[in-house]
């Protein structure tokens, strides 16, 4: 195994989880040449640069059951993750992926059915699916934080939380969305890349 794999493994992710990931990331190498679903300079990092970056989102939340929304779940990081680690942990999560590409909806699908995950692929614009009343809500390199603010007021629950990992840059983008946005905020450092942050986001409302 990569020491990315031992890491997981030595964090307590389950072996059947564990074979979830290996499937995944044949999955996309198989499909990338043709939809793109990663960057080409990643995909031979898919567990340092994609997984073991989206199973911290998951490690951040306690919810045991609910409904977590993950929008433009591109080559489902974080949904097909978080929907892996959910089944692995005995978590019943409602997981909605909002993808607006209709190809990689379709690798979504396919992939979820594969890794024999419960999780629904919602091929829609994220400002055109019917508010979702999410308990957790995540977004993976899709815009800028003020944009993200505008989507999960949307999408997000009562009492919900909003799970945003962002890079080098985070302060400004959080500088930039409280000239329109009032949130209340914890900053966790990444696990996986120096400089970044997982934003956690909490009582969103436009100002």
């Amino acid at each position: 195994m990569s020491r990315e794999q031992d890491l997981l493994a030595a964090s307590g992710v389950s072996r059947e989880t564990m074979e979830r990931f290996k499937l995944l990331e044949s999955l996309i190498r198989k499909w990338n040449p043709v939809i793109n679903l990663v960057s080409k300079g990643s995909i031979s990092e898919i567990y340092a640069r994609h997984i073991m970056d989206s199973v911290q989102l998951f490690d951040l939340v306690e919810l045991r059951e609910g409904v977590w929304c993950d929008m433009g779940s591109g080559g489902g990081f974080p949904g097909l993750v978080i929907a892996a680690m959910a089944k692995g942990a005995g978590r019943t999560y409602d997981l909605q992926m909002i993808e607006s590409d209709s190809r990689k909806a379709v690798f979504l699908r396919e992939a979820a059915r594969q890794l024999d995950l419960h999780a629904v692929v919602v091929n829609a614009r994220v400002e055109a699916v019917p508010p979702l009343s999410a308990n957790v809500l995540s977004a993976r390199a899709l815009g800028p934080l003020s944009k993200l603010c505008e989507f999960a007021v949307r999408h997000i629950g009562d009492a919900g939380v909003s799970l945003f990992p962002k890079g080098i840059n985070y302060a400004d983008e959080i500088e930039k969305a409280r000239v329109d946005w009032s949130f209340d905020l914890t900053v966790h450092p990444s696990k996986t890349e120096a400089d970044a942050a997982i934003l956690e986001l909490r009582n969103i409302q436009h100002v």
